[in-house]
């Protein structure tokens, strides 16, 4: 079984930061491709950020030069450094991983955490 499990979520001011974290948990499997997607209340998901098994990133327009993803392969663990908040911003953010364990390779999610930003 795997499982993703995201924190660092909350409520800051508008230019403020947080950061993201998403670790993968569970035995014998490879992550390769992982990334953040967002969701506002009534609107469809969309992504934010991926990031490759090596580290390739890449970002959605709407937050490019204010959000960096970065991954610990070590950890299994994907991060997302969000700077100069707006509250646009505000979300649920879910983590992603396109996991390979034994012979099936599929998409995790995580459980989603809320990110408000205040004017």
């Amino acid at each position: 079984q795997v499982q993703l499990v995201e924190s660092g979520g909350g409520l800051v001011q508008a230019g403020g930061s947080l950061r993201l974290s998403c670790t993968v948990s569970g035995r014998l499997f490879r992550a390769n491709a992982m990334g953040w997607y967002r969701q506002a209340p009534g609107k469809q998901r969309e992504l934010v950020a991926g990031i490759t098994a090596i580290g390739t990133a890449n970002y959605a327009d709407f937050v490019k030069g204010r959000f960096t993803i970065s991954r610990d392969n070590a950890k299994n663990t994907v991060y997302l450094q969000m700077n100069s908040l707006k509250p646009e911003d505000t979300a649920d953010y879910y983590c992603n991983a396109d996991i390979t364990r034994w012979a099936t390779r599929r998409d995790y999610w995580g459980q989603g955490t809320q990110v408000t930003v205040s004017s």
